[in-house]
C-alpha cells in the first residue's frame, strides 16, 4: 500500500503540490518503479527505480536506481546507483554507486563516486572504488581503496608545474 501525505494545498485541480510525500511503510513491498513529483520516504521494500523531484529518504530496502533532489540513505544495503541534484548522505553499512553534487559518507561504498562538489569521508567510512570530485576530505579513520581525481576543481593544477 502506498500512502501519500499531502502537506500543502493542491496547486490546481488534479495537480499535487511539490510538498507531497509518498510513504512506503514498513512491511510494504513494491515491485516496480516509483515516479513522484514530491518527496519519497521508503521504510518498506522497493524492487525498482525511484525518481523524485523532491527529497528521497531510504530507511528500508531498495534494489534499483534512485534519482532525487536530495538523497538520504539509512539502510544496510542499496543496490543501484544514485543521481542527485543536491546532497547525498549515506549512513554506515550502505553499499552503492554515487553520483550527485556532494557526498558525505559514513558507511561503505563499493564503486565509483562521481560528484561535481565536495566528497567527505567520515570516520569509519570505507570506499572501494574511484572518487571523482571537486574536492575530497578524508577524515582520520576513513579508508579509500581507489584513485582520486579532482576533475571538477576550478584550479588549473598543471599551471603550478609549468
Amino acid at each position: 500500500k502506498v500512502k501519500e501525505n499531502k502537506t500543502a494545498h493542491m496547486d490546481a485541480p488534479g495537480e499535487v503540490s511539490d510538498d507531497t510525500v509518498t510513504v512506503i511503510s514498513q512491511g510494504t513491498t513494491v515491485n516496480g518503479g516509483i515516479n513522484s513529483a514530491g518527496a519519497v520516504d521508503v521504510m518498506g521494500t522497493i524492487n525498482g527505480d525511484i525518481t523524485s523531484r523532491g527529497k528521497v529518504a531510504i530507511n528500508g530496502t531498495v534494489t534499483g536506481n534512485v534519482s532525487g533532489a536530495e538523497i538520504y540513505i539509512n539502510t544496510k544495503r542499496l543496490e543501484g546507483s544514485l543521481d542527485s541534484k543536491g546532497t547525498v548522505q549515506i549512513s554506515e553499512g550502505t553499499v552503492i554507486i554515487v553520483t550527485g553534487t556532494s557526498a558525505y559518507i559514513a558507511g561503505a561504498v563499493k564503486g565509483t563516486i562521481d560528484v561535481q562538489g565536495a566528497v567527505v569521508l567520515e570516520e569509519g567510512a570505507v570506499v572501494k572504488g574511484d572518487v571523482i570530485a571537486e574536492s575530497l576530505q578524508i577524515n582520520q579513520g576513513a579508508v579509500l581503496d581507489g584513485s582520486c581525481s579532482l576533475d571538477y576543481t576550478d584550479v588549473d593544477i598543471d599551471k603550478f608545474f609549468a
